[in-house]
């Protein structure tokens, strides 16, 4: 999001006008600028979030509808991540402006808390990964900040690409955001998965900040998932393919669950023990969810060639599905 514009809004009577920084956070989503209410927090303790011409002196502070609303966005903190060499990395495919991983399942992608190291961001810079970027005047430091313009859950397994400059990082976060990125993971879901498109809003969970949610009252953001059946598993179980239209966190665990009534395997957030022995078994062999994104495809955001890669499920998700179809 630029960070030299200042957005003006009045205050609707339909707006959300319980909570200052859930607010903002919608009205900057009309416009098409996307905000964590984290960040608008710290936006408001910072003095750059103005109610009819004042600082907001709360974060949780009430607004009147009709009050004027003046935000000016402040620019995320710098890295603070070091190189460590010891995160190793399977690449499939690097050039000057971008970098395809093949993440494995248990790694962090960036640092945060109780992850201040250790994470994918780490070993990329310990490959020098980021210093093409070029300096920009308006942030001298920018070239730090990692390149990351979409994630992977940490146990989550599969296809992941990084920015190294700021035009594959723009161009890149242009793609995500026109849906024109083409993605798909495979999952094996407890009970009888059936093919469909899940067309919901998604939003943060309104009593476990872990969570996210689809019974959202119609706020939170649009996330549509294709499911479609691969293979119909001895134990119960089922292997599916979801195609994603857009990347909401969580989405397919939320919609598989949640709608599908199909829970990801061994996915201790969404999911529940299985009823079935073996099932729970295997689940707890895993040790983790059985989700995988197996392709990513997109057009190179500074040659435009289409670029295609796959990954094959790892060796511990490859064992489990075995057993699932040997139960």
């Amino acid at each position: 999001m630029a960070t030299d514009r200042t957005f003006v809004f009045t205050v609707a009577p339909g707006d959300p006008v319980q909570r200052l920084d859930t607010l903002v956070v919608a009205l900057l989503a009309r416009e098409g600028a996307s905000a964590s209410r984290s960040s608008v927090q710290q936006w408001i303790e910072h003095g750059r979030v103005l109610i009819d011409g004042q600082p907001a002196a709360r974060t949780g502070a009430r607004v009147r509808a009709g009050a004027v609303l003046s935000v000016q966005p402040e620019a995320p903190p710098l890295t603070e991540a070091v190189a460590d060499a010891s995160v190793l990395l399977s690449v499939m495919y690097e050039d000057d402006d971008l970098i395809v991983i093949d993440k494995p399942a248990g790694l962090v992608v960036h640092p945060a808390r109780g992850h201040a190291t250790g994470t994918l961001v780490n070993g990329l810079l310990a490959r020098g990964s980021f210093d093409q970027a070029p300096i920009d005047d308006r942030d001298p430091e920018g070239k730090r900040r990692p390149g990351i313009v979409h994630r992977l859950d940490k146990d989550t397994s599969g296809v992941l690409v990084v920015a190294r400059t700021v035009q594959a990082r723009e161009g890149l976060k242009a793609l995500f955001a026109r849906h024109d990125i083409d993605r798909e993971y495979k999952a094996v879901v407890v009970g009888q998965a059936r093919d469909g498109t899940y067309d919901t809003m998604i939003g943060r969970h309104p009593t476990d900040r872990l969570k996210f949610t689809t019974r959202t009252s119609g706020e939170g953001r649009r996330a549509v998932t294709h499911v479609r059946v691969l293979e119909r598993l001895q134990s119960g179980t089922t292997l599916v393919a979801c195609r994603l239209e857009t990347g909401r966190t969580h989405q397919i665990r939320v919609h598989l669950c949640e709608w599908g009534g199909t829970p990801v395997l061994g996915d201790a957030l969404y999911g529940t023990r299985p009823r079935d022995p073996f099932v729970a078994a295997v689940a707890k062999q895993l040790g983790r969810q059985w989700l995988h994104a197996a392709l990513l495809g997109f057009k190179h955001p500074v040659t435009g060639k289409a670029m295609c890669f796959e990954s094959p499920l790892p060796a511990e998700l490859e064992a489990s599905l075995q057993k699932l179809r040997e139960a």
